[in-house]
């Protein structure tokens, strides 16, 4: 057998290093909240060792837990690995606490599980899908809430069926809805925190040490510093050297001002920088103290002082200087500024009469200057402006269209988008359901099924979809509106899809986010082949039949084009593929998975073997991008000139960057990638088009440092030599590169030649 076709394994490396490091934060962190959430991990990692060494866990499966059907979730840890718990298990929740005391019931599962069941609890269930007044941390907690409404809907055949599912677990997982204040549809719009959720940071905010210091050092030690420098500049001659004459009453002051000095430094304690010797008030301080006590001020401690009276002096002006005013002016308006721990007590009151369980259409409204009744109730000058830093938590509760949050700089990333698409996903799904109360209820099943983690699976397996929950099934008959729901379906994914390409051009879509497509393509009637993202580590040597299909996709857009003849395709190979991917556990390989292991020319096996092939898949693919144009996904109204610049970029900002990053090699297989991305976009560009962003591109490299453009300059070549119909493998110059991510061999872009 093939080496990449070795048996399904995964070893206990990762799981074991996880738990050592969890148990070292667990046992030496200062902080001990971070010290308990790192025991529990010890904990569950400790799990998933001895249940893999004693093989009740099967991890790489989709039921990785004897006796636990794929439906329920499973308690999954970073890298996939389930523990051998569900989710839902472990203690009772408050909602469940809550219910036990209300009605006297026993605190088990069973009994709460019976009381939902009875006249009373079924009413008390109806009265939450009417009044939405529900949250479902996971998926289990939507299944007796869909009982509820088969009954009343009177299928009751149906709900018969769901409890003969679920009754076994009973005693094990938490069905209870948790009560909640109802989501209200927001139409199409997105956040990324609810106004609860912003208000309990905005009121959490701890004082900066250093702010607090530097506050202090403003609003006292910098005034104080300046009359212990008026007293000295007292004693100067002519020529301004201090230490020259005394005053009358001199002594007698400053002995006032080390007394002051004491009673400051007790009170005041944020600010310890006059406690250094070499500071300058400190060695004023230290002259002063001399003087009083002993009359007279040494030869070196005069040297000192008047060094740092001169320097003093000359740096910030005389005291009652113009210069020194206004600098002191300043400094005494920065000292007086609210507190951020204040400011954000304020915000969380503006914020408080909105709706708390989902985001804030008007929340950039709330973001003016501090008005004159706040400053009576907060302690705080009126028409302050609220701080950056405040204004940003505070937009995280934002509620607006996709596009707009992306253009406030709401979704720095591809992966915070990929948070954000499952809250449109929901409402597409919710539009099936002609009936208010089963829509809030499937779209609330999908948001919390949204929140399941993935596992780590093997042998071509596939993550569980919320249609194989029992209730999705049992529900899904009574969500005619099948139209409604496939038409906001495909819209949601033009809008997402549009997304991702307009502002994360060069960044690989992460999984969560093809789940997301896929879901959408399959809600839509679509039937789309996204295709995730594979780990080189685990990979088997062997693709699923939709890669093919992806890449059959790709060469109806791409054959023969600029970006087939960049990266040697002949996508007439896909067509005699000679059928589907072999059965599970066979060890022969599917012709399409043959044909990307010729492409990638690995000498053996290994890890970056395995990069290589997949990176051969993901160039067939085009990893998603030929799938969505296919879809209809278009550029904008821009073109696709915009999206290849700015993915370009992208890739010679790495580039840039490799000399100053760890692991450059795993950055480079990203720089790879986001070039890739922009010879699929200048594919779709005109003649015109491509050798204007061409030149741009060339343009762009040579204004970077010398090292970038050294490594850049091939690559640009090796476009150029295609760009007007050319073979970069007949006809490639010498110094022209096709740029790859992966390599066996050492990577040319890390060699120093």
């Amino acid at each position: 057998m093939n080496e990449m076709n070795r048996a399904p394994e995964v070893g206990s490396g990762y799981p074991v290093g996880r738990l050592a490091k969890a148990f070292s934060t667990a046992l030496t962190h200062h902080d001990p909240r971070v010290r308990s959430a790192a025991a529990e991990r010890t904990e569950a990692w400790r799990r998933v060792v001895a249940g893999m060494a004693d093989r009740t866990l099967a991890i790489g499966s989709r039921t990785p837990v004897a006796g636990m059907p794929a439906w329920v979730t499973p308690e999954v840890l970073h890298g996939g690995f389930a523990t051998g718990r569900p989710a839902a298990g472990g203690p009772l929740r408050p909602q469940e606490q809550e219910l036990a005391a209300r009605f006297g019931l026993p605190a088990d599962r069973r009994a709460l599980y019976a009381h939902h069941l009875t006249e009373e609890g079924l009413a008390e269930l109806t009265a939450l899908l009417d009044g939405g007044g529900y949250e479902l941390e996971l998926p289990e907690q939507a299944a007796l809430l869909a009982v509820a409404w088969l009954v009343r809907a009177g299928d009751t055949a149906a709900a018969l069926r769901l409890l003969s599912v679920i009754e076994p677990f009973a005693a094990e997982l938490c069905f209870t809805p948790r009560p909640a204040p109802g989501r209200r549809p927001l139409g199409g719009f997105v956040y990324r925190h609810t106004v609860e959720d912003v208000r309990g940071e905005l009121e959490d905010r701890e004082e900066n040490p250093r702010v607090s210091a530097q506050q202090e050092a403003l609003a006292v030690w910098n005034p104080f510093a300046d009359r212990v420098l008026e007293h000295w500049l007292r004693t100067a001659d002519g020529g301004g050297d201090v230490d020259a004459v005394r005053p009358d009453g001199w002594v007698a002051q400053g002995a006032g001002l080390l007394a002051e000095y004491e009673r400051l430094a007790a009170e005041h304690t944020r600010c310890t920088k006059h406690r250094r010797p070499k500071e300058n008030l400190a060695i004023l301080l230290a002259a002063l103290r001399e003087a009083v006590e002993e009359g007279r001020v040494g030869a070196r401690r005069r040297g000192l002082l008047r060094h740092a009276v001169r320097s003093m002096v000359r740096k910030r002006g005389l005291p009652g200087s113009d210069r020194h005013t206004a600098l002191r002016a300043e400094q005494a308006a920065h000292a007086a500024a609210p507190s951020h721990r204040v400011l954000g007590r304020l915000l969380s009151a503006r914020l408080a009469p909105l709706p708390q369980a989902t985001g804030a259409p008007l929340a950039a409204e709330l973001l003016g200057p501090t008005s004159a009744a706040e400053a009576g109730a907060f302690g705080v000058p009126a028409d302050r402006p609220i701080p950056p830093k405040l204004r940003a938590i505070t937009l995280r509760c934002l509620a607006a269209p996709l596009d707009d949050l992306v253009a406030a700089g709401l979704v720095p990333s591809a992966e915070v988008l990929a948070e954000l698409v499952p809250a449109l996903s929901a409402e597409a799904e919710a539009a099936s359901a002609p009936d208010p109360a089963l829509g809030r209820l499937v779209a609330a099943n999908y948001r919390a099924f949204r929140n399941r983690r993935s596992l780590l699976l093997l042998n071509l397996e596939r993550q569980v979809r919320v249609d194989e929950l029992p209730w999705t099934q049992e529900l899904l008959p009574h969500r005619a509106a099948r139209k409604a729901r496939g038409a906001a379906a495909r819209s949601v994914l033009l809008e997402v899809g549009g997304a991702a390409l307009a502002h994360f051009p060069g960044t690989i879509a992460p999984n969560p986010l093809v789940a997301e497509f896929s879901a959408l393509s399959r809600a839509a009637g679509l039937g789309l082949p996204f295709t995730e993202e594979l780990a080189a580590d685990i990979f088997m040597g062997e693709f699923s039949p939709k890669f093919l299909r992806a890449a059959e996709i790709a060469a109806l857009l791409l054959d023969g084009g600029l970006y087939a003849r960049y990266y040697g395709i002949d996508y007439e190979q896909l067509f005699d593929h000679g059928g589907d991917a072999p059965a599970r556990g066979s060890a022969d390989v599917s012709p399409f998975s043959l044909l990307c292991r010729r492409r990638a020319g690995a000498a053996g096996s290994g890890v970056a073997a395995a990069g290589m092939v997949i990176e051969q898949q993901q160039i067939l693919t085009t990893h998603n991008l030929a799938v969505l144009v296919h879809a209809g996904v278009g550029p904008g109204d821009g073109g696709w000139a915009g999206p290849a610049r700015r993915a370009f970029a992208v890739a010679a900002g790495i580039v840039e960057r490799l000399p100053r990053l760890s692991g450059p090699l795993g950055h480079v297989k990203n720089a790879a990638f986001a070039w890739r991305q922009a010879v699929f976009f200048l594919d779709r560009c005109s003649a015109d088009e491509r050798r204007e962003v061409l030149s741009w591109m060339y343009e762009h490299a040579a204004g970077l440092p010398g090292h970038a453009w050294k490594r850049l300059s091939p690559v640009l070549k090796g476009l150029d030599a295609v760009l007007d119909g050319g073979d970069l493998d007949r006809d490639r110059p010498h110094d022209a590169r096709r740029f790859l991510g992966w390599s066996d061999r050492g990577h040319w872009m890390l060699s120093d030649g």
